[in-house]
């Protein structure tokens, strides 16, 4: 199957800029970027579709650029209720040069990363209003969608302007890197049709987009947040064990469709995974498989396996082995409480929320349902102490089969 074909196969052309976008995907070897505002200092899960774009198409033999928003960054792309928080020059810079580390190991080396802070920091405003603004009408930009929805609730001019800065990105990097494709989520279009626009009028030349749709669980919501918090791509911002368990429990009607957007597996692969997990989706193979695909690509295969062990290792109780980073990445979402003396397990108990009274807490121990630190607790007049805490710093409680607690033991 032929690149283009794949890409349609695959869900991941929505709109596309270029009458030949078609042959130059499939025959030609040509530069294209992608890019994204340093807002923070790890990509998310979110942008995960966008580098596994950039890194198919570069295995197709297309040179892939990466545009690091030093300068959009500091202004912010307008967003359908309210104006982006503005961050300050330091902070944008240090998010800058991690994401371009992260994107740099994610591609393998394989990827040049730009700042278009570097051709905006000389560019005086008159020069700007004339060799951007002058071929760009107001009420071309009026009719962008996004800034159209913000007309009744206010725009501020930083953000309306946005798009020119954008659009000269693209005629920057056509000119300067011989850039002849913008590749993005749909939600930019707007912004990629600008700078199509401005390089035709400035230059006469035809150059090449499209957009991919925006990925979304079932419920139309955007793949990788979770009540508003991101699972970030930085192994110590989220560990394997938090993406793990994120991608084994999607929605079952949109696991095949994230294979085919997220992983290198072939139609035909991925055409038999679909078949059995419609046979049998109890077993979960299309969503493990979704996770040892996207793990292994952004951590490798040792924290993918890592994460498998802790998952299993959680479901059967057997904690024992866990590392001090296996236990905060297991139980990152608990409030742990906190002892500093040697208790007897039915106030540990209490103390620590498992049960609500010291009846309860021996009603419980009395059908085997407690476990400390992996082992079963059936003996009331059993005593934590440091010296049986796991690290000698941490009491792991397990009430029924998956009921956890964590406490932390301080001197």
């Amino acid at each position: 199957m032929k690149l283009y074909d794949e890409l349609k196969w695959r869900g991941l052309i929505k709109d596309e800029a270029g009458e030949d976008l078609e042959d130059k995907l499939n025959n030609s070897s040509i530069t294209f970027y992608w890019g994204t505002d340093p807002t923070a200092d790890s990509l998310h899960l979110g942008h995960y579709s966008s580098l596994v774009m950039a890194k198919r198409l570069a295995k197709a033999g297309h040179h892939p650029i990466l545009l690091v928003g030093g300068a959009t960054g500091l202004i912010g792309d307008p967003r359908p209720t309210a104006e982006r928080e503005i961050i300050s020059k330091e902070k944008l810079n240090n998010n800058l040069e991690s994401i371009k580390r992260q994107v740099i190991k994610i591609m393998d080396g394989n990827v040049e990363v730009v700042n278009n802070y570097d051709w905006f920091k000389g560019y005086e405003y008159i020069d700007v209003l004339r060799d951007v603004g002058k071929y760009i009408t107001v009420n071309y930009l009026l009719d962008k969608d996004i800034i159209r929805r913000r007309l009744d609730t206010g725009i501020t001019f930083a953000e309306f302007a946005y798009t020119l800065i954008q659009g000269y990105d693209f005629l920057w990097l056509n000119e300067n890197k011989g850039c002849m494709m913008q590749v993005a989520g749909s939600d930019q279009w707007g912004n990629i049709t600008t700078g199509i626009d401005l390089i035709k009028k400035k230059t006469g030349k035809d150059v090449y987009a499209f957009t991919m749709p925006l990925v979304t669980d079932k419920y139309g919501k955007k793949f990788g947040k979770s009540e508003g918090n991101a699972l970030w791509l930085d192994e110590d911002k989220a560990s394997s064990y938090e993406l793990y368990q994120y991608l084994i429990n999607v929605d079952d009607e949109v696991v095949i469709s994230y294979l085919k957007v997220f992983t290198f597996l072939s139609k035909e692969e991925i055409e038999e995974i679909e078949k059995r997990h419609l046979e049998n989706p109890g077993a979960r193979e299309a969503h493990k498989i979704l996770a040892r695909e996207i793990i292994t690509d952004l951590h490798g295969k040792e924290s993918f396996d890592r994460a498998v062990k802790i998952s299993e290792s959680l479901f059967s109780g057997d904690i024992k082995s866990f590392s001090e980073k296996d236990i905060e990445a297991a139980f990152k979402g608990l409030s742990p409480f906190y002892i500093n003396e040697d208790m007897n397990i039915v106030d540990l108990l209490i103390l620590s929320g498992a049960c609500s009274s010291k009846r309860e807490a021996r009603e419980f121990i009395s059908n085997n349902s407690i476990s400390v630190n992996g082992s079963k607790v059936s003996d009331l007049e059993y005593t934590i102490s440091r010296e049986n805490c796991l690290h000698n710093k941490y009491v792991i409680i397990r009430r029924g089969k998956k009921k956890y607690f964590i406490g932390i033991y301080k001197d």
